[in-house]
């Protein structure tokens, strides 16, 4: 038995309206903003983090330079004093930026096996700005560090 294969040819027209329909496919698509794409509000985040729990103000050591000469790559550390028992410890800590379009910098979680709650890393700041960590506890709790970075473009103040 002998199979025949019968393929059919498109004529300059329907190429024409496939194409156009794939277009607008693609236009459609194109125009519909990501949710990760939008700005957001430095407030709206931080209370989505916090909630309506008040805050505390000590315990919470950020280090960063003061002036940024490359807002690309700009160092940060963070520590929390906890005495990270099975009791009480660290759940997260949370890093944020009031000038960038994206405020959430990143989030870092923790389990009384990590023994100490800090982090180190480099960030990208956007301009002269505050950062803010958020630490969340596990008794349901909140500490707050804040520091101001100057960022300058290529060391030339800003």
């Amino acid at each position: 038995m002998v199979m025949q294969l019968h393929l059919e040819t498109l004529d300059r027209r329907q190429f024409v309206v496939g194409a156009g329909a794939a277009a607008a496919i693609f236009a459609l698509f194109r125009s519909i903003p990501a949710s990760a794409e939008k700005p957001q509000d430095f407030d709206a985040t931080f209370k989505s983090i916090v909630g309506d729990a008040e805050t505390g103000d000590s315990g919470v050591e950020i280090k960063l330079p003061e002036i940024a000469e490359n807002g690309n790559t700009v160092p940060f550390s963070i520590a929390v004093e906890s005495a990270m028992s099975k009791d009480d410890y660290v759940k997260a800590v949370h890093l944020l930026s009031t000038g960038n379009p994206q405020p959430m910098i990143a989030t870092f979680h923790f389990t009384p096996l990590s023994g100490t709650a800090d982090v180190s890393g480099r960030m990208r700041l956007a301009k002269t700005q505050e950062i803010v960590a958020v630490a969340e506890l596990s008794n349901g709790k909140f500490l707050v560090g804040k520091q101001m970075v100057k960022v300058t473009i290529g060391g030339c103040g800003g």
